[in-house]
């Protein structure tokens, strides 16, 4: 398992870019639209960590911009911690197989979400490739909030 990025909802992103990168000192490493579902997402790291986080091998800051307001209230900002995972099958079975409700089932073999017991949204994403979706995964329906 590795550490890839941490999750923010911002409310301003050319703001919040300023913040961020200006003075803090961040840099960016990948910004994508998504018309589609109207919002953006965009990556950024430390000075050292830019040419590892380009090979997605440092972790990153997310920052992802709503194209809709929405008011962000009760730590919805923060959003989730993402690992990346070598089988996210295997390690939704260990979760559960432990006692932990997966809240967003790994039904396409590459994104799975679930919580901390403090409610703090944990993401697995599939390393490289999605894995062939398959049951009991591709059937689970959403469970709670993710």
């Amino acid at each position: 398992m590795r550490y890839l990025h941490t999750m923010v909802r911002v409310a301003n992103l050319e703001e919040s870019l300023k913040f961020y990168c200006e003075k803090l000192g961040l840099q960016l490493v990948h910004r994508k639209d998504y018309d589609k579902g109207r919002f953006t997402l965009v990556y950024l790291a430390a000075p050292e960590d830019v040419d590892s986080a380009r090979q997605h091998k440092a972790p990153t800051l997310e920052l992802t911009y709503n194209w809709d307001s929405e008011s962000y209230s009760g730590g919805r900002n923060f959003g989730h911690l993402a690992y990346g995972v070598n089988d996210i099958y295997a390690v939704c079975q260990r979760m559960m197989d432990a006692g932990v409700t997966i809240n967003r089932p790994p039904r396409d073999g590459h994104m799975a979400f679930f919580r901390s017991p403090d409610g703090i949204s944990i993401e697995l994403l599939q390393n490289g490739e999605p894995l062939e979706p398959r049951e009991p995964w591709k059937s689970m329906e959403n469970s709670g909030e993710w």
